[in-house]
């Protein structure tokens, strides 16, 4: 494998990650480990350790343009964070005993279906919605989808970023922009717990597609973001849908 083409792979794969990141709050995972694993035949586990080591510093500096505008719920990001981590390590292990084939075929399906997902019916909540709620319904609530986001996010690598936007919008009544800046919150933590387990349990990755991937993943979050916090609802929704069923179609094809 040429030097060119790892370049190419990677940049294609921060593009995807670091505007769905920026503008959606999905996990890095969601592209750059099927990228890694489809063109340049990484194994699934190490891929998804570097996808989530891609994620920490973009979903940091997206956290940060969020909370700059007001779009952040850290009270219960926080409660969220805790059972997240814990469960996060749960994922990651549970993981590296999963055949590399199984990984890689879920995490390319999971890209298309929740960018057809994205398209197909966008995510309108309004804020209201969560304001109605009791704070032991919220906090319990919390917990529990936190649980739940951390198994498949040391699973796959998809917690902090799909699944997460899916609960916080569908189960907790977030209004997207809400939703999108608290997962990303919540993704600089668990991507950087993830991405320490993976190393752990499989030790050192490919250190220069691990900088690549991060190097253009933070660049592309840092656009996406900016955009994200003017455009609308219904724009946000038909972008990431499309770009991540593109990415997935052509993952799959190959």
């Amino acid at each position: 494998m040429t030097f060119l083409m790892t370049v190419m792979v990677c940049l294609f794969a921060g593009l995807g990650a670091g505007l769905g990141t920026g503008l959606a709050g999905l996990s890095a995972a969601a592209v750059v480990s099927p990228m890694l694993i489809t063109f340049l035949d990484i194994p699934a586990y190490q891929a998804i350790g570097i996808a989530l080591a891609s994620d920490v510093l973009a979903s940091a500096v997206s956290a940060f343009t969020y909370w700059k505008n007001k779009n952040i719920d850290l009270r219960h990001g926080v409660i969220m964070l805790v059972s997240v981590l814990v469960f996060t390590l749960v994922g990651s292990f549970l993981a590296s005993l999963i055949p590399d084939g199984h990984l890689g075929t879920f995490s390319k399906g999971m890209t298309l279906l929740v960018g057809l997902k994205f398209i197909l019916k966008p995510v309108m909540t309004t804020k209201e919605v969560q304001e109605g709620k009791s704070e032991k319904q919220k906090i319990v609530q919390s917990i529990l989808c936190g649980i739940v986001i951390g198994l498949i996010c040391g699973f796959v690598g998809a917690g902090g970023g799909m699944m997460l936007l899916l609960v916080l919008t569908s189960v907790l009544g977030y209004e997207l922009k809400t939703a999108v800046g608290t997962s990303v919150f919540i993704m600089a933590f668990t991507a950087f717990t993830g991405a320490a387990s993976h190393f752990y349990i499989g030790g050192t990755p490919d250190i220069p597609i691990l900088i690549l991937c991060a190097l253009f993943t933070l660049l592309f979050a840092r656009v996406g973001a900016k955009w994200a916090n003017q455009a609308n609802a219904k724009m946000l929704n038909r972008v990431t849908g499309v770009v991540l069923s593109a990415l997935g179609l052509v993952m799959l094809f190959f």
